[in-house]
């Protein structure tokens, strides 16, 4: 991208928030989604008729993609959601039963946090939070002892939305399954971006979003149930099959779907997944992790500016935090977008817990997250328009 500092911001657009959503999405995943609102646009089983009989198809074949992407044998354990956070309601409020204990990370998501606020409020459940360090790596030694006759879940922040730090998910899943506890990991940051092999990992229950890392458009997701564990359904009502009964399908997926799914979404997202297999998951990384690297680096060669979370990339997903001393993140922000076009988060997005972990509850930060169509040039003209902003505004 040619970045032109005289530029207005419509002209310019220049986008650091991928971690929200990713933009722009591949080509091919728009006239998926068009192609399937105007041409097909059946209800998947709900007739016989051709359209919906290709509806199911496509439905089936993003099953099947997602599958092959986290290493599953049986797509049928994989189910559509709204996105992370309706995945991760799905998992808790269908797993956890009255008197369970939950241990969760610091660097949790308000996806995970406020319902387990409202469980724990209600009295239904009780909770322990693990701590972190300042770099987003949680005490793994307060883990050991957090356990209770009761524990019955362990959720973990697969990698921080504020900062970007990696959670060592082997480890403490390990810990976990040796006490018996299983482990939902919210993925909302790491699916499409880091290998996750679901055989490998044993992991449990795995939220995901179709909309970030996997390139897909808004209101797509899912969740991973291994098979063995039996959810109540959060939402009943029509799936096409069994329609005789008053109840809820015992079989998955439909057990925990109910209602008209988004096929033009799970179109969109299909080929945001085959556009990962086709570029190659590493090559993503490597060209995210080596625009993170660029990024930090050049941000802290201005010394009011200060860079949150780990050293080194290869322990991060693509969010950055950083601020300028004495400078509101909103202000930060707002200069971005209206001189610069640069357009990025500022705040305590969604993770309050973090915020107060890494020291910048209740100002927040400014989070700037380079996707895959960044470029090095994008990144020096950010660069260049935070030292100006600096320079202004900010003290020793």
């Amino acid at each position: 991208m040619n970045c032109n500092k005289d530029k207005t911001n419509k002209e310019l657009n220049l986008y650091f928030d991928n971690s929200a959503t990713s933009w722009p999405k591949p080509d091919v995943v728009y006239r998926a989604a068009e192609l399937q609102m105007r041409k097909m646009c059946g209800n998947p089983g709900r007739s016989g008729h051709t359209r919906t009989l290709e509806t199911d198809r496509l439905i089936y074949r993003t099953r099947e993609a997602l599958a092959a992407l986290f290493n599953v044998d049986d797509p049928s354990r994989i189910i559509f959601a709204l996105n992370a956070t309706d995945a991760i309601n799905i998992a808790l409020k269908g797993f956890l039963k009255a008197g369970n204990h939950v241990i969760f990370t610091a660097l949790e998501h308000n996806s995970v946090l406020r319902p387990l606020g409202s469980l724990r409020r209600d009295g239904w459940i009780t909770t322990t939070m693990i701590p972190s360090t300042p770099e987003g790596h949680p005490d793994l030694q307060f883990l050991e002892n957090a356990y209770r006759p009761q524990t019955s879940l362990l959720v973990i922040n697969h990698a921080s939305n504020v900062i970007g730090t990696v959670t060592p998910l082997r480890e403490m899943i390990k810990s976990a399954h040796q006490r018996g506890v299983k482990v939902l990991v919210d993925a909302a940051q790491t699916a499409g971006a880091l290998p996750i092999d679901l055989k490998e990992t044993d992991i449990d229950l795995l939220a995901f979003t179709g909309h970030k890392s996997l390139l897909g458009p808004t209101g797509t997701g899912g969740l991973y149930v291994k098979a063995g564990i039996d959810l109540k359904p959060l939402r009943e009502g029509g799936t096409g099959s069994q329609s005789e009964l008053d109840l809820h399908p015992e079989s998955m997926p439909e057990r925990l779907e109910a209602g008209t799914l988004n096929s033009a979404g799970l179109a969109g997202l299909l080929e945001g997944i085959n556009f990962i297999r086709e570029t190659g998951l590493d090559q993503i990384r490597k060209h995210e992790m080596a625009l993170r690297r660029l990024l930090r680096d050049q941000l802290l060669e201005s010394p009011q500016v200060v860079v949150y979370g780990p050293e080194e990339a290869d322990e991060c997903a693509g969010s950055l935090s950083f601020t300028i001393k004495g400078t509101d993140c909103g202000e930060i922000g707002y200069i971005l977008e209206r001189n610069y076009g640069i357009l990025c988060r500022t705040g305590l997005h969604c993770a309050p817990l973090a915020h107060q972990a890494i020291g910048t509850f209740p100002g927040g930060t400014v989070r700037l997250s380079p996707g895959f169509f960044t470029s090095p040039a994008d990144i020096m003209y950010l660069v260049n328009a935070v030292r100006d902003i600096a320079a202004l505004t900010g003290r020793e």
